[in-house]
């Protein structure tokens, strides 16, 4: 009983270190990809490798951000509960952790197909790679867009095989929106990023232009969602479904609060979380009814 429950306590803990529950960010736009590019529902073993290569990607990546940034989230007193500064975990076990989901990873991508295999090293350089670029740019919130825009992108090619100009548009609308939220909830941070040289748009623009850039970077998002109702060949449910979207969207920028909180969690995570459902739902749905 006492090794289930330490086994337990452990699964735990990296559930929350790489925030699990977050998944929800990507997974439904490489379920949309994965639909679209297979014409239909794709084969079990295609749903299957490329749900363990997205997880493992996606965990490892979360994790490696958190070793990177333990000495930061030690100094910022919104971050100071995470695990690593709390010593719930300790580094060499996390870097263990993330080498454990890197293999992981590409074991599933090869399981896939080549194309897969050959870009997974690719792949792993530019969503490690997003965790030091808010030492050097402002443009990191875009790059950590980027990272996740492999969801989609990935996706396609686990189906096809092949590149096509789909999956890079749905893999636009990712970056566009992540970088938008991640813009929001950075927004919180001003002072420490400035005082400790980090880089970000908040704190290069100020915290009104940097809202700004990031209903910007949603309005874009937007009208690409749009723009694939001629190429997809869309119908009514997917417009209901963009449309309740925009509304969503609306509301996460009108509630934007930096001192409370609890009321950015819920404008940076909990909305977009909906957000990336609906659109998943509705898209679906229209799909079925074409």
């Amino acid at each position: 009983m006492e090794v289930a429950r330490k086994i337990g306590t452990k699964i735990r803990l990296y559930s929350e270190l790489v925030m699990f529950s977050h998944t929800l960010f990507s997974l439904p736009f490489a379920i949309i990809s994965m639909v679209w590019a297979a014409e239909g529902l794709p084969s079990w073993r295609i749903m299957f490798w490329g749900l363990i290569a997205l997880i493992g990607a996606r965990n490892g990546a979360n994790a490696f951000n958190r070793v990177v940034d333990r000495v930061f989230d030690e100094q910022n007193p919104r971050t100071a509960h995470r695990h690593l500064p709390r010593k719930l975990l300790e580094s060499r076990e996390v870097l263990a952790f993330v080498v454990i989901n890197y293999a992981i990873f590409i074991v599933a991508a090869g399981m896939l197909n080549p194309l897969c295999l050959i870009l997974s090293p690719v792949a792993i350089f530019l969503i490690s790679s997003y965790s030091y670029t808010k030492r050097f740019t402002y443009l990191s919130h875009l790059y950590l867009g980027f990272t996740i825009a492999s969801a989609p992108i990935g996706a396609w090619f686990a189906v096809t095989g092949q590149f096509a100009f789909t999956p890079f548009i749905l893999g636009t609308i990712v970056m566009l929106w992540i970088a938008g939220f991640d813009i929001i909830y950075g927004s919180q941070d001003i002072d420490f990023d400035r005082s400790h040289g980090l880089w970000s748009i908040p704190s290069a623009f100020g915290l009104k232009n940097g809202l700004r850039i990031a209903a910007g970077l949603h309005l874009i998002m937007v009208l690409l969602l749009i723009v694939l109702i001629p190429i997809r060949q869309l119908g009514w449910m997917y417009m209901v479904g963009i449309a309740l979207a925009i509304i969503l969207l609306l509301t996460e920028h009108k509630i934007i609060k930096p001192s409370n909180r609890k009321r950015m969690n819920v404008a940076s995570y909990n909305l977009n979380q909906v957000i990336s459902m609906v659109i998943l739902l509705f898209t679906l749905g229209d799909f079925m009814l074409g």
